[in-house]
């Protein structure tokens, strides 16, 4: 069982990608944006960024720092407010009207 505010590392949100500029893969970890490596191999790079932070972890937890939850355990209510100019607002209603749908079916397509 893990502790209120200590969570595995293997936990957190993990992304591989090739660079063309660095010539090899980088791997980054989207609640700790500052961090990343860059390896050979996918696999290198998945492991160098998941150690990367466990190495965060347990300094932040020795030094008494509040530690990012998860993504893949925070709680998402399905809501969320969104604001956008005038000009943008009228766009997506004509958009969602021409389809006969509601404003939030059209953006919930769109960003599918």
């Amino acid at each position: 069982m893990v502790e209120k505010g200590a969570y595995a590392a293997e936990s957190y949100c993990y992304r591989i990608f090739y660079s063309a500029e660095d010539g090899e893969y980088v791997g980054k970890v989207a609640e700790f944006p500052s961090l990343s490596v860059l390896e050979k191999t996918q696999i290198e790079a998945l492991k160098g960024i998941v150690e990367a932070v466990r190495f965060t972890l347990a300094d932040m937890e020795a030094n008494g720092e509040a530690i990012p939850e998860p993504l893949s355990l925070r709680d998402y209510s399905g809501h969320i407010s969104l604001r956008m100019t005038p000009e943008q607002h009228r766009a997506v209603a004509m958009h969602a009207a021409e389809q006969n749908i509601s404003i939030n079916r059209y953006i919930n397509a769109c960003l599918s």
